[in-house]
């Protein structure tokens, strides 16, 4: 990974993640290297050895160039949802992440969500706030099962999407051959949302264990096996 004298440390890493995560929210896109230098006060050195602790510790997406793709729920590529709030434009990392912006960001409490339909590519659009779900009779469909998010987190997000309905996610299934995952309705897929990412724009966070995400899940009414919880 480097010389030992390049560790940044404990604390270095977790201002890293802050600083990115919370340049991320205000501009729509990952801090520079220099910027995150400049916001932390550790050397170059230190931001990279960082980055990648964050990498391997699941807090950040790499490409394999090592540019930031995911720092969820924002994200630096498209991957089908754009989110557009009063001051900052972002690509939502998927259906989930999309939705929970406007809950993380509290200077953009309302958002405009935007996708297209996977199986007939009609758009589709929401005013999300941190109020309360949208109005629409739309259906979520995750493919990846909770257990196997991150075998390849980017191919999982960008199966994360919205469709009009349950005759569009059948159609979709069928050409694409894939099985069918979970599907629920927008406003579960709020809930799902909301409070998620609580404490991701502040110091320190600490990621959900596995039995407190199920339970989590469980408390917005997603349960069976998908989930990794008794039907």
């Amino acid at each position: 990974m480097g010389d030992e004298d390049d560790d940044p440390g404990t604390d270095a890493v977790e201002r890293v993640r802050l600083a990115i995560y919370r340049g991320f929210a205000e501009d729509g896109r990952p801090p520079s290297r220099e910027a995150v230098v400049a916001t932390t006060g550790i050397s170059v050195a230190e931001v990279e050895c960082a980055v990648r602790i964050l990498a391997e510790t699941r807090h950040l997406v790499l490409d394999a160039r090592g540019d930031i793709v995911l720092a969820h729920p924002f994200a630096s590529i498209d991957l089908h949802f754009s989110v557009k709030g009063r001051d900052t434009l972002w690509w939502g990392g998927c259906a989930w992440d999309s939705f929970a912006i406007p809950n993380l960001v509290r200077g953009e409490p309302e958002v405009l969500v935007a996708t297209t339909c996977p199986a007939c590519h009609r758009a589709h659009a929401w005013v999300v706030t941190s109020e309360g779900p949208p109005s629409g009779d739309q259906l979520a469909h995750f493919l990846v099962p909770a257990a196997h998010v991150w075998d390849d987190v980017v191919h999982t997000c960008g199966n994360q999407r919205i469709f009009c309905g349950e005759t569009c996610i059948d159609d979709w299934l069928t050409r694409t051959g894939q099985a069918r995952g979970s599907v629920f309705d927008l406003a579960t897929l709020w809930r799902l949302a909301a409070h998620w990412y609580d404490g991701r724009l502040s110091s320190p966070y600490t990621r959900r264990e596995p039995a407190e995400a199920k339970a989590y899940f469980a408390e917005v009414g997603l349960r069976g096996p998908f989930w990794g919880l008794p039907d």
